[in-house]
């Protein structure tokens, strides 16, 4: 059984964060999950914040997330939700998501939306990306750095390097995993 986790719309929604929990998803290692009700949240959200992104671009965005994660899409969950209770009711498709496919994990900026007493009797935890990113480091931060390297390799208009991309990181949440990638 591989290790399942769900990426909340709230991780999707940066650039910089997405990319890199994409490509640790490509990896291997694990298995990223997330449903078209989530991306339509992280869609409608960058579509509210960033006005200046056509809406093409977005549903663009949306098709090569869905084409670059093997079975990323979780489907059929849907029944689940009414029988859920999180604080935030509006979350509780989310919890559906990882009952549904058996995943460990709910990568998540909102932690205070999955407390472990809701979450404990499904055998899952929600994590920072940060953790998750520093989970990842401990078990072979070379991996991690690769695909920092990707990133940065992969940005050409403007150019970008690591410590651009760590940056990025950074300013989205990362302090502890850019910490340690810093360090070596």
């Amino acid at each position: 059984m591989s290790f399942v986790v769900i990426y909340d719309a709230n991780v999707l929604y940066g650039n910089t964060l997405r990319d890199l929990l994409i490509r640790l998803a490509m990896t291997g290692r694990l298995q990223a999950r997330w449903t078209d009700r989530i991306l339509d949240e992280m869609q409608r959200n960058l579509a509210a914040d960033r006005p200046d992104i056509p809406e093409e671009k977005l549903d663009k965005l949306r098709l090569l997330m869905n084409s670059a994660v093997r079975d990323c899409l979780v489907r059929g969950y849907e029944p689940l939700v009414e029988g859920l209770k999180l604080p935030d009711p509006d979350d509780r498709h989310v919890l559906a998501a990882p009952i549904k496919v058996r995943a460990q994990i709910i990568v998540t900026s909102n932690l205070r939306d999955f407390p472990p007493e809701h979450l404990a009797s499904w055998d899952i935890e929600a994590k920072s990306p940060d953790d998750f990113v520093l989970d990842q480091i401990d078990l072979d931060g070379r991996v991690v750095w690769a695909c920092v390297q990707q990133i940065a390799d992969s940005r050409v208009s403007p150019p970008e390097t690591v410590d651009d991309v760590l940056d990025a990181l950074e300013k989205a949440g990362l302090v502890e995993s850019v910490a340690a990638l810093r360090a070596g």
